[in-house]
């Protein structure tokens, strides 16, 4: 099982479309506080649909708490300042990834604590700013599931 890690995810539908992405790759979806928005924002429940009750869903106080709660797991970030594209590494069942909030990315300090071969991007033509969370987060996901040989899935 993958897990996919929100950092103060801000944008309702984007948390709703990815509730449903984990829902349907089997992954577990990890948010960390503060967030901006409630889980019974009508937005997320909508872009998620009915998917809410098949995704495991742990929300953490802090990145240092989500880090320890799965500390036993290999960590990537995901980033536009990523060095390592995201198609050239190999992943692994129980890999973690996170992703920044939409308006800021991941802080500093918490990208640069992962070594360069655990910072990923997924490229974008020259000149461009960034991907849609939810975008980006499904091409991540769908490659690492793709080389767990679509683990648990039809």
């Amino acid at each position: 099982m993958l897990n996919v890690i929100l950092y103060q995810p801000e944008i309702p539908p984007n948390t709703g479309n990815i509730i449903r992405l984990c829902a349907n790759t089997g992954a577990k979806l990890h948010l960390i506080k503060p967030l901006g928005f409630i889980l019974e924002d009508k937005q997320l429940l909508r872009a998620g649909l009915d998917y809410h009750e098949f995704t495991s869903l742990i929300i953490h106080e802090s990145w240092v708490e989500c880090a320890k709660y799965l500390q036993d797991h290999r960590f990537f970030a995901v980033s536009t300042k990523g060095k390592q594209r995201y198609d050239s590494t190999e992943y692994a069942s129980g890999d973690a990834f996170i992703f920044g909030a939409e308006s800021r990315g991941l802080p500093t300090e918490i990208l640069e604590s992962f070594s360069e071969q655990h910072r990923l991007r997924v490229p974008m033509v020259q000149g461009s700013r960034s991907l849609n969370l939810s975008n980006t987060v499904a091409v991540v996901v769908y490659e690492a599931w793709r080389q767990t040989k679509f683990k648990n899935g039809l």
